[in-house]
C-alpha cells in the first residue's frame, strides 16, 4: 500500500467522473478499508458537453453503477453555474485576448480542490480523492507533489497550484499505477467501465470546436477580425477572429506558401496574427506571472529547474529568477511555440516545485540571432 493511500482519519470523498481512473480510485480505497463517499460533479451544460470526454449524463450513470457495485453512497452535485463563471467564461476571455487558456488547471483550482473540498467537509469527510495520475509523499513537515509513475498519463502539470493544506488532505490512489494496470484492476473488480474509452479533450468543447464555444459564451461581438501578416509586416490574408488561433498553430491558416507557416504571435488589440517559418517559433525563454510554489518557498535565484511549457511537452532544463510577482525563465536550449496564457510548470526530477502563467515569450531574432520580447 502506498504512503498516500494508507487508512488514516475519517471518510474520503472521491470525485467520480464515470471514467475508469476515478472508478478504480474509489474501488481501491474501498478495498483498503476506507469509508468512501462518491460525488459526481455536474459541470458543463448538456448541450455543450464533449460526448467523447467526461461529465455527461451517461458518465454520471456509469459512476452511479460503480458506486452501487462498491456499496458506497453516491451523490451528483450541480456546479454548472460555478463552472461557467470560474472556468468557461475565463476560457473564452483568454482566447479573445489572444492567449491560449489551460481550463483544466482552473477547474482543479476553482472546482475540484476548492468547492469539492467544501462539499466534502459538509458531508463530514476529512479528505478528497481523485483519479489523477499524480503522487504525494510526506517529507518532514511538508507534502511533496510528484509526477504519476506512468509518464504517458502523468497529470501533475495540472496540479501546480495546489497548496500544502490541500495536498495534506488529498489522495491520488492511481498515481502509482500505469494505465494498463488501472484497467487490469477494473477488470479484476468487474467494474462496468473497465474498457471505457479515454477522454482526451476539454469536457465542454466538441472535438475541434473550441472557437464556436468561445463565440457562444462571449458572443460574436466579442471577436476581433483582422489580418494575417508576415514577420516583415506583409499582409498575407484575413481572418474572422483571433480566437481561431494559438501560437505554434500550423493547420487552418488559409494561406498558400512555399514553406509551412506557423502562428508566431497574436495581437488581440489590433486583430493581427503574425505567421512565419518554424525557425521564428524559437524562444530563448519566457516571462510568467502569478507564480505558485507547492512547498510555499520559491527556488533560489537562478536555480536550475526543468520547465514544462504545456501539458504534452517534455520538461526541459532552464533557470528561473523572480522579480516582484514575475518570473523570468531562460531555457538552456531554444524551445518552440511558447504560448501566452498557458502554464509553465517547474520540476526537480519527479517533484513539482510550482508554476506560473506565461505572459510573453522571449524570441530570437532569426536574422541576427539577438533576443527581443514578444
Amino acid at each position: 500500500m502506498s504512503e498516500q493511500t494508507q487508512k488514516t482519519g475519517g471518510p474520503v470523498v472521491v470525485a467520480m467522473s464515470g471514467g475508469v481512473d476515478s472508478s478504480v480510485a474509489a474501488a481501491l480505497l474501498v478495498e483498503q478499508g476506507h469509508d468512501v463517499i462518491g460525488i459526481s460533479l455536474r459541470l458543463a451544460p448538456d448541450d455543450s458537453a464533449n460526448t467523447s470526454g467526461c461529465c455527461g449524463v451517461r458518465d454520471f450513470a456509469d459512476a452511479a453503477r460503480v458506486a452501487e457495485l462498491l456499496g458506497i453512497p453516491h451523490y451528483t452535485m450541480d456546479m454548472r453555474s460555478q463552472f461557467r463563471e470560474k472556468v468557461m467564461l475565463p476560457f473564452a476571455a483568454e482566447y479573445l485576448a489572444g492567449r491560449t487558456p489551460s481550463p483544466c488547471v482552473l477547474c482543479n483550482r476553482e472546482i475540484k480542490f476548492s468547492l469539492l473540498f467544501d462539499r466534502a467537509r459538509a458531508l463530514g469527510a476529512t479528505r478528497v480523492a481523485t483519479g489523477h495520475y499524480a503522487r504525494t509523499r510526506s517529507s518532514g513537515n511538508r507534502v511533496r507533489l510528484l509526477k504519476g509513475l506512468d509518464d504517458n498519463k502523468d497529470q501533475s502539470y495540472f496540479l501546480f497550484e495546489m497548496g500544502q493544506e490541500q495536498l495534506a488532505h488529498t489522495l491520488f490512489p492511481v498515481g502509482d499505477l500505469s494505465k494498463p494496470e488501472v484497467r487490469e484492476h477494473a477488470q479484476r473488480l468487474r467494474l462496468q467501465v473497465a474498457d471505457k474509452p479515454e477522454s482526451h479533450d476539454i469536457c465542454f468543447v466538441p472535438p475541434g470546436g473550441y472557437a464556436s464555444v468561445v463565440e457562444q459564451l462571449k458572443g460574436l461581438a466579442g471577436t476581433t477580425p483582422g489580418k494575417l501578416v508576415s514577420g516583415q509586416g506583409q499582409i498575407l490574408g484575413e481572418h474572422d477572429g483571433v480566437h481561431h488561433f494559438t501560437v505554434g498553430q500550423r493547420r487552418g491558416l488559409g494561406i498558400s506558401a512555399e514553406q509551412p507557416l506557423y502562428v508566431t504571435g497574436i495581437n488581440a488589440d489590433t486583430g493581427e496574427v503574425r505567421v512565419g517559418g518554424r525557425e521564428q517559433l524559437a524562444c530563448s525563454g519566457l516571462v510568467a506571472e502569478r507564480p505558485c510554489w507547492v512547498s510555499g518557498d520559491a527556488p533560489r535565484e537562478g536555480a536550475p529547474v526543468e520547465a514544462r511549457i504545456r501539458y504534452r511537452h517534455a520538461a526541459v532544463p532552464a533557470t528561473v529568477s523572480q522579480t516582484g510577482g514575475k518570473l523570468t525563465v531562460n531555457f538552456d536550449a531554444p524551445e518552440e511555440a511558447v504560448a501566452p496564457g498557458q502554464a509553465v510548470v517547474f520540476y526537480d526530477g519527479d517533484e513539482v516545485l510550482g508554476g506560473a502563467w506565461i505572459q510573453r515569450a522571449l524570441h530570437y531574432e532569426a536574422a541576427v540571432g539577438t533576443e527581443k520580447c514578444a
